[in-house]
């Protein structure tokens, strides 16, 4: 079946939401404020043709570009590794009036174990913003807004979450957004689940978020020393550099707990949960977006319950002792 974006604007789109429900990967086009359009693809390494995924790429690089005008930054999505963009959720903004793109975020997946299942743990990864578009308040779309739309894809299913930063208003942020996050500076408990998930993280996912083999990790603070070394260098911050959050209780904790000359990061393991996305509904969305949001992400939802029925009666596919019923040309 041949891939289409879905886009939510009146009635007409809502027609092609509910033709959307059938499609096998994520690709989803609205305007959730004034004056921007915003584009979240699912892994678009597996199903995207290459002209298509080169026109993506060039939307983020184009941002990148604007946003870091001294070195190169290569690793992640923005290197183009075919690799990378199969595990990834691209979020990109466009200025609605001349279609220019002026900021993105880039999310990855992470295959990981936890209690015996396996998991996938959604790191936050990448955002940038042109110097043109800051101060428009797309902090709710950019750090928020797919996190929402992949939870109710997902059935309403909780997902993991990873963040790693210096950047104080990033780990309020964080902390704030998400559910059972670790650490905070409200002495928020650790637990076997943050152990097992970060100790893997370190072990196989390093270069997702650029940190280098010699990179260091405490377990107790879950800070990760010298982590400047792994192809994120252009991105290190002096702590002045560093955007500050509203709540000094973050500026503190960076300040203590963080060595900016040697380059520290935090790592921020937490929840998407129910508790987490009505939170995020009703507190970080603008009054005028939350009706948009809530019908796309029923339609989400609906669409996590239609999937897996439509593949269940596919007789072409094996599913055993769960086949509704036999394919009498086999």
């Amino acid at each position: 079946m041949a891939h289409r974006v879905v886009s939510f604007t009146g009635l007409k789109a809502a027609m092609l939401w509910l033709r959307g429900l059938f499609q096998s990967h994520l690709d989803l086009a609205f305007s959730p404020a004034r004056g921007v359009e915003t584009r979240v693809v699912d892994r678009p390494g597996l199903w995207m043709a290459p002209d298509a995924l080169a026109r993506l790429l060039q939307d983020i690089r184009t941002v990148a570009a604007e946003t870091l005008p001294v070195g190169e930054l290569t690793y992640g999505v923005l290197g183009g590794d075919p690799e990378r963009l199969k595990a990834s959720v691209l979020t990109v903004i466009y200025d609605k009036v001349t279609k220019r793109p002026i900021a993105f975020n880039a999310l990855a997946w992470m295959p990981m174990s936890l209690r015996g299942r396996a998991t996938d743990v959604l790191h936050m990864g990448l955002v940038m913003v042109s110097p043109t578009a800051r101060s428009q308040g797309l902090s709710w779309i950019l750090y928020g807004l797919t996190c929402f739309l992949l939870f109710a894809r997902g059935g309403m299913r909780p997902i993991w979450i990873s963040n790693v930063t210096q950047v104080p208003a990033v780990v309020g942020m964080v902390t704030e957004s998400f559910a059972h996050v670790y650490p905070t500076p409200d002495n928020a408990p650790q637990t076997f689940d943050h152990l097992m998930l970060a100790r893997q993280i370190m072990r196989g996912h390093r270069h997702v978020f650029g940190v280098g083999p010699d990179a260091g990790f405490d377990e107790t603070q879950f800070v990760i020393t010298n982590a400047y070394t792994g192809g994120s260098d252009d991105l290190k911050k002096t702590f002045e550099q560093a955007t500050k959050h509203r709540q000094q209780k973050y500026n503190d904790l960076c300040a203590g707990a963080l060595d900016y000359a040697r380059g520290d990061d935090f790592l921020q393991i937490g929840q998407v949960n129910m508790a987490a996305a009505q939170k995020y509904a009703f507190a970080e969305v603008p009054r005028e977006s939350l009706p948009g949001l809530v019908m796309s992400g029923a339609f989400l939802g609906l669409q996590s319950i239609f999937l897996p029925l439509i593949h269940w009666l596919d007789a072409k596919k094996p599913w055993g002792s769960l086949r509704p019923f036999r394919d009498r040309r086999a």
